[in-house]
């Protein structure tokens, strides 16, 4: 299997199965003398963790980081990191009996097919466990954007139909840890809640939609063509299993939106050249423009969900009914938060590189 790396500069491999032993990532292209930590890595990773409340999987895991390389006296050496979390709590036994059944909505059949073999354990490599590895991969990426003021926070603005309201930059510092659902809009946030719990209740799942902003991102980030940081996001975002969809700025609005209404003028505020709105998405021609970078992506619900379905027996080659067992989230977009931030973090510190690099060339 290839395509296990991601970025050009700042690069990333990540490795493992959902039921294997551990899951890792190696970080290369790490600047050195970073001042770095395991508690910098495992901050992160207890905001994708499972098991923290009760719309989540019951699956328990500490997701416990561990460096192993690339780090000596907190301080990153710019050599490979390697960091390491141990699956702990597993149990593949309810995969035992239908591991020759592709799951609806699963990438069962797929690898089957390409590969001949798989790790049907929970998915295997397929599984939404791999996220936190990227996750892992983002927490250093974050502390890079940090030390040049670049902030990245994402939040839920929608699940199973239920629309946040827009607030603004503060509320959603103060509010999106308040709530398990992860919504700046408390009051929208305690109607997912209710939403959640109920489809989970009758064996069903939900999606939503989530929002990651990245502020005081600087100009010049993305290259024209086709590297265009718009298409270098789209990318990393819909690498995430459960995303189906991106948009950036006004996104499928600019769709039904006059050219009056979607174009950004522009404007002197403060000494420098802005805009007087932002439905680019703080980008144009690919090339980030300074305002924050606004993207959302379309979260499909879980997969795995306990009412029967209808499948194949691939190696019989019959048609069956399969109800899945085992511990699932019922919406997924309040724990893929830290991953979509993760991913906008890891393409934002390979383009700042890209463009240092191209500066002193």
């Amino acid at each position: 299997m290839s395509d296990n790396t991601f970025g050009n500069i700042f690069r990333v491999t990540t490795w493992g199965e959902s039921h294997g032993e551990a899951i890792g990532v190696v970080v290369d292209g790490c600047p050195t003398e970073l001042e770095l930590s395991e508690a910098d890595v495992q901050h992160e990773l207890d905001r994708r963790k499972p098991g923290v409340s009760e719309l989540t999987t019951e699956r328990k895991e500490e997701d416990e980081v561990k460096i192993l390389s690339g780090v000596f006296d907190g301080k990153t050496l710019g050599t490979p990191i390697s960091m390491l979390v141990w699956n702990k709590d597993v149990d593949s036994s309810p995969y035992e009996r239908i591991k020759n059944v592709a799951r609806p909505g699963q990438a069962d059949f797929t690898y089957q097919m390409k590969y001949g073999i798989r790790d049907y354990r929970g998915g295997g490599r397929a599984s939404g466990r791999e996220t936190a590895a990227r996750v892992a991969a983002g927490a250093i990426a974050k502390k890079i954007l940090a030390m040049h003021d670049i902030q990245i926070l994402g939040h839920v603005v929608e699940i199973g139909g239920i629309i946040a309201k827009e607030v603004g930059i503060e509320e959603l510092k103060t509010n999106v840890d308040k709530n398990a659902v992860r919504c700046a809009d408390l009051e929208a946030a305690g109607k997912m809640e209710a939403l959640i719990k109920q489809v989970k209740a009758a064996g069903d799942s939900v999606g939503g939609i989530v929002e990651v902003i990245a502020l005081d991102v600087p100009t010049g980030l993305g290259e024209p063509v086709f590297d265009k940081l718009d298409a270098e996001l789209a990318n990393a975002l819909m690498s995430i299993g459960a995303v189906k969809g991106v948009e950036i700025g006004a996104g499928f609005a600019a769709a039904r939106m006059k050219g009056s209404e979607m174009n950004d003028e522009f404007i002197i505020k403060e000494g420098r050249i802005s805009t007087r709105t932002n439905n680019a998405g703080g980008i144009l021609g690919g090339i980030s423009t300074g305002a924050p970078v606004v993207c959302r992506i379309a979260v499909k619900p879980t997969a795995s969900i306990s009412k029967p379905q209808r499948s194949v027996d691939m190696a019989k080659m019959e048609e069956v009914e399969l109800e899945i067992e085992g511990r699932h989230d019922p919406c997924i977009c309040p724990r893929i938060v830290p991953v979509a931030e993760a991913m906008v973090a890891l393409v934002l510190v390979d383009c700042w590189m890209r463009l240092i690099t191209t500066r002193l060339h």
